[in-house]
């Protein structure tokens, strides 16, 4: 389960429209939350600092060791009978005609075809994608972390300013910066990480970072994937998210089996059909 911590600046400027935001949330039953005030988190949270007015709880929340869980689909790809090409650089995709298919060719030649296609291709769906007439306008957002040393288990739930692996190393972050293809690490982005992470957990201040990294989010305008069908060339399809994670049981019960053909369409999947981008009438903006 995870927490969202906040300033106490952060929460004296809540504004009705947030409030009823929240309320919102949960209106159907699936998504039960909690917000806390200082005395009722740190109960939850013991190393918590004093200038940490609250935070929300949900007992939905988690998270996973991304290199475990690479490990754990790759295996579970390969014993499906699934082959995994590393190192590929495809540039092109195209149909081989009605009912024949589609073919992916990489940089250096080669070729796969199949029956189906589906573009999960990250920042490059932006140039796949309209080669079988979708449209993906996906833009990288840079984020940057700090890894600690390994230290005594004292956060029991990961949160959105630190989370403790099983190996006891701290993970702090994050940034969001628009820096086009950089994925490198700054100074200032360091210095804000390790500030704002000694607040939130004052037990902090004293260990030593061992290493800091950059990575690229995959993001939409608005921030929400896109899961569409081509129109154009029935059998085509994009996915693309950021927090794929998180949207793991989406993806595993209902988009995967929609691509495969052995489930209907799930509800309101026009929703996130990557058209919605071009309506002039509409404004995007995400949380990044």
């Amino acid at each position: 389960s995870a927490w969202q911590t906040h300033s106490v600046n952060a929460l004296a400027h809540i504004l009705p429209t947030q409030i009823c935001d929240r309320a919102k949330i949960n209106a159907d039953g699936r998504t039960p939350f909690e917000m806390l005030d200082h005395q009722a988190l740190k109960v939850r949270l013991p190393a918590i600092g004093p200038k940490v007015a609250g935070g929300s709880w949900c007992p939905l929340d988690g998270h996973a060791n991304p290199l475990k869980l690479l490990h754990a689909l790759h295996a579970g790809i390969k014993a499906l009978g699934g082959r995994i090409c590393s190192g590929v650089d495809v540039g092109e995709v195209r149909s081989l005609g009605e009912g024949r298919g589609f073919q992916a060719r990489s940089s250096d030649g080669r070729q796969w075809s199949g029956a189906k296609i589906v573009l999960a291709a990250g920042l490059s769906n932006s140039i796949l994608a309209p080669q079988l007439g979708l449209h993906a306008p996906v833009v990288p957002k840079r984020g940057q972390v700090l890894i600690t040393e390994r230290l005594k288990k004292f956060l029991p739930h990961p949160t959105n300013k630190a989370r403790q692996t099983a190996e006891g190393t701290v993970q702090l972050g994050f940034s969001a910066e628009d820096v086009g293809l950089d994925d490198g690490t700054t100074v200032e982005a360091i210095e804000s990480i390790a500030k704002r992470a000694v607040v939130t957990f004052p037990i902090l201040s004293s260990v030593k970072l061992v290493r800091a990294w950059g990575s690229l989010r995959v993001l939409t305008p608005d921030g929400s994937p896109i899961y569409q069908e081509s129109s154009k060339y029935p059998g085509a399809f994009t996915a693309t998210s950021h927090s794929g994670v998180s949207l793991a049981g989406s993806h595993a019960y209902e988009i995967a089996p929609w691509i495969a053909g052995v489930k209907p369409a799930p509800d309101g999947i026009g929703e996130f059909a990557g058209e919605r981008f071009l309506d002039p009438n509409r404004k995007f903006s995400s949380a990044y």
